[in-house]
């Protein structure tokens, strides 16, 4: 099915000015947060929009949310929370330096990475860093416990911020960027610079799973609710791993959804169906049902207007995007 065949959805968006690139997006229970590359965060409700400026002169590079808050990391050094009322406060702050990596735990904790440091606070405030072997490219709390994954050159490194422990070093020559836990605990999954994804196996054992045959890289990961499948983007469709047995995907095939002649920037799994909204470079939006891989048009392409980040909230019932020209927009699904 093509965009121009596909049931449209399109009534049921609200569009958003957000004014410039948009970096990232979390929700604030009902409220969603868009970071912004001028250094703004967008606060968007019930058809109403609020700017903040989290980042004077400045610029939002990662984002990360909890439901709770929204923490921005921009080119100004500074890790800043954004509140649901506008409210912003400084976490940390090293000048000179690019905040680029950012993870939040459900726990209240947070961690950044500065090259080759990465510093981690859990929700009492105690503070723990840690070099790793090189540049810290990507960061993800374990679903459960202060746990970190840290991407970097040659493999990742799983640390406990609060424990004196040497931390595990997984191995895989080459440079691997974003890194991402399965919802179970049970895999580490890191995209690479060689348009591939690499996982480790952490139960039962250390195993290596290689994912490869992307034409891009991949930069967008997104597990379904129950863990089961991984939608990833770098691809004219959204490539699906299945997860489900004790090996992951290795010696299965991957499933191909919304094939169509863009790349896939952004994908987001409906938090409690196997719902999967799949945004395009050319600023195409659909939402695929898994089960039946029937299509609905969210947003038709739009020039030079190409999907860079989507956060369903936390019921399932609103999906936020925001675009690369400062376009956005709110679908609310028809009840």
């Amino acid at each position: 099915m093509t965009t121009g065949t596909a049931p449209s959805l399109t009534q049921n968006v609200a569009p958003l000015d957000a004014g410039a690139h948009v970096t990232a997006i979390g929700w604030l229970k009902g409220t969603a947060a868009f970071g912004l590359g001028d250094g703004g965060v967008l606060l968007g409700r019930d058809g109403e929009s609020h700017r903040v400026e989290a980042h004077p002169d400045a610029g939002v590079l990662v984002a990360a949310s909890d439901g709770e808050r929204f923490v921005t990391g921009g080119d100004d050094g500074r890790v800043v929370v954004t509140g649901a009322d506008g409210s912003t406060k400084t976490l940390a702050e090293t000048k000179g330096a690019w905040i680029d990596s950012l993870a939040l735990s459900a726990g209240g904790a947070f961690a950044y990475g500065i090259g080759k440091r990465v510093t981690a606070r859990d929700d009492k405030g105690r503070e723990k860093s840690l070099e790793v072997p090189s540049a810290a490219r990507g960061l993800a709390f374990a679903p459960k416990g202060y746990r970190l994954a840290i991407s970097h050159y040659n493999g990742a490194t799983l640390w406990f911020p609060n424990v004196e422990a040497k931390p595990e070093f997984l191995e895989w020559k080459g440079s691997h960027l974003d890194v991402t836990w399965s919802p179970d605990a049970r895999f580490v999954v890191t995209s690479m610079q060689e348009n591939a994804l690499h996982g480790w196996r952490l139960i039962p054992d250390k195993g290596h799973m290689r994912m490869s045959g992307y034409p891009s890289k991949t930069r967008s990961l997104s597990w379904s609710g129950d863990g089961k499948w991984l939608a990833t983007s770098g691809a004219e469709a959204a490539i699906i791993w299945p997860f489900e047995s004790k090996e992951g995907p290795m010696g299965k095939v991957p499933r191909e959804c919304g094939v169509r002649p863009a790349k896939v920037s952004r994908v987001a799994f409906h938090p409690n169906t196997y719902v999967l909204a799949v945004g395009y470079e050319d600023g195409c939006i659909l939402l695929i049902r898994l089960n039946d891989a029937s299509e609905l048009l969210v947003r038709p392409g739009v020039e030079d207007s190409g999907i860079t980040a989507m956060a369903w909230d936390k019921g399932g019932k609103r999906l936020a995007f925001g675009c690369e020209d400062g376009q956005a927009g709110i679908l609310t699904l028809p009840a």
